[in-house]
């Protein structure tokens, strides 16, 4: 099996119906993804699967073949979403933050100025056990300033 990530074409031998945050985390050592729940409750282990917010606990990596992964590890440090969370000083534990960012690229990718309650829809099911949640709204509106001033 074939799987292109970060950019980076990976040939490897697994079990079809392998959940693609196990090949992510355990066979190409991308750790950044993070496992919660395992239910696609909690959004710890989202990534960007041709550019969407999927939850990789549930996607078997087959369904993944053929298509772009990113993970946090291929958000690039002066992305403005990773500025933000950053200058907001978003992060706590840090646990939920890849799940976040991820989701919140998807969403600045679709709307790019999102309001208060269109921000807390699309983080909807992205859980932070530090009930960051202001920061992550606030960081969500200075990265989507951040997307537009640099155009």
């Amino acid at each position: 099996m074939r799987l292109t990530v970060n950019g980076k074409v990976y040939s490897i031998d697994t079990r079809k119906d392998k959940k693609l945050l196990w090949v992510l985390r355990d066979e190409l050592r991308l750790t950044g993804t993070k496992y919660g729940c395992g239910k696609a409750l909690c959004g710890f282990c989202t990534v960007l699967l041709d550019g969407n917010a999927v939850r990789s606990c549930q996607i078997p990596v087959y369904m993944a073949e053929g298509k772009e992964i990113t993970t946090i590890e291929g958000i690039p440090e002066d992305h403005p979403v990773k500025i933000a969370w950053l200058e907001l000083d978003v992060p706590q534990c840090g646990y939920c933050q890849p799940g976040q960012i991820m989701q919140a690229i998807d969403l600045l990718s679709n709307n790019k100025n999102p309001t208060d309650e269109e921000i807390i829809s699309a983080m909807y099911g992205n859980l932070c056990r530090c009930g960051t949640y202001p920061r992550i709204i606030r960081a969500i509106k200075l990265a989507a300033k951040l997307m537009r001033e640099k155009k």
